[in-house]
């Protein structure tokens, strides 16, 4: 394990993150957060999904499922996010950001 700046652990390089490029780095995506984080990032954003999208999120949020066995997932289920209409993917992620947002 590595330490950022806030002296959390953070996991080493995941191969599955490569490919992604920086500014798609947020949420279960962020290559600064630990295993445990990923996984709780993940099923809060496949809720939302849920909640938000209804049947319009299904393959959306059956691959935020699976990355969270196999991070092999993580790409395709970014690209499915930003597959998502544009005023699904705004509702989603205005509510994931809220739901992350410091309270300091």
């Amino acid at each position: 394990m590595l330490a950022d700046r806030d002296n959390r652990d953070i996991c080493p390089p995941c191969p599955a993150l490569a490919e992604i490029p920086a500014a798609d780095r947020f949420g279960p995506w962020s290559d600064r957060i630990d295993a445990a984080e990923r996984l709780a990032r993940l099923r809060s954003l496949r809720a939302i999904v849920r909640f938000s999208t209804g049947p319009r999120g299904d393959r959306l949020a059956g691959l935020l499922h699976r990355a969270e066995q196999d991070a092999a997932a993580l790409e395709p289920a970014l690209a499915a996010l930003n597959a998502l209409a544009s005023l699904d993917r705004r509702s989603v992620l205005a509510s994931f950001a809220a739901l992350h947002r410091s309270v300091a």
